[in-house]
């Protein structure tokens, strides 16, 4: 499979222009699957401006996404303030996919930054289980930029068949050095492909970094993309990088779900 990383700076607010920003990336280049940053509908410091800019499953900017990867035969990956689907007046902080038929698949942000200058519980409400997005023949285990620090989420998907992690972000600069430690982190504990794409530019006080990456699952740099300006990488993912991993390194084999974690891993779903 071929994925793109799509670092595309943000119009904060202007759910129009980020649209046609998309709508530019997937027309211009070639691949399977295209991954955009967290809230790349609206960019990630609008605050307050959430509640009136997030939108449902079947609202005019996720159709025309809809539209988008039909006409381009793809899928796209992307980060949006969504209203709970069962919830009225809940928001969450959401990664969507969705294929060319239409097919949409969600998974709303477990871990919400909320410290320095993260605000991300004054307006969301946190996730309700982890989500596994099947996209072509792969598996994918989603989170979102906080949650990569939680490395019992990374592996409770491996744990149940993911062949990548997807990690959408808005890290500031700031947080680079952390990041750029535990991306690869997740691929050699897990012996999993590590995809992250993040956001690049100035929002209000804060600037993102950029440096989207990927890591195969033995925990090599398979790219990166510049820092600080818009920029694409394509990768190949091939299932066949994981037997061998595996093979290699047998930390999934040898992975126990221990009293000291068992309380937590049955929170995550896992048997």
């Amino acid at each position: 499979m071929r994925i793109a990383l799509a670092q595309v700076p943000c119009h904060l607010g202007e759910k129009e222009r980020n649209l046609k920003s998309m709508e530019r990336i997937v027309g211009n280049n070639e691949a399977d699957l295209f991954v955009f940053a967290e809230t790349f509908l609206t960019g990630y410091m609008v605050r307050d401006r959430f509640f009136n800019l997030a939108e449902t499953s079947d609202g005019e900017s996720i159709t025309k996404v809809a539209s988008i990867a039909e006409e381009n035969n793809c899928h796209i990956l992307f980060g949006a303030p969504m209203w709970d689907e069962h919830i009225p007046g809940i928001l969450r902080n959401s990664a969507l996919s969705i294929s060319p038929n239409g097919e949409l698949q969600r998974y709303d942000k477990l871990f919400l930054a909320n410290f320095g200058p993260f605000e991300e519980k004054i307006y969301f409400e946190q996730g309700a289980s982890p989500s596994m997005f099947e996209i072509g023949k792969m598996k994918f285990g989603v989170c979102i930029c906080y949650d990569l620090f939680f490395p019992e989420l990374a592996k409770h998907y491996a744990m149940s068949g993911a062949d990548a992690l997807i990690c959408i972000s808005a890290a500031p600069n700031t947080s680079r050095s952390l990041f750029e430690r535990i991306i690869p982190a997740r691929a050699v504990e897990d012996t999993i492909f590590s995809i992250y794409v993040n956001q690049v530019g100035s929002q209000l006080n804060q600037i993102f970094h950029g440096g989207s990456q990927a890591f195969s699952p033995r925990g090599t740099e398979m790219t990166r993309c510049d820092y600080y300006n818009e920029d694409l990488k394509v990768i190949d993912v091939d299932r066949k990088e994981l037997e061998i991993a595996r093979k290699i390194r047998p930390t999934l084999r040898n992975t126990q779900a221990s009293n000291w974690c068992s309380d937590f891993w049955t929170w995550l779903g896992a048997e």
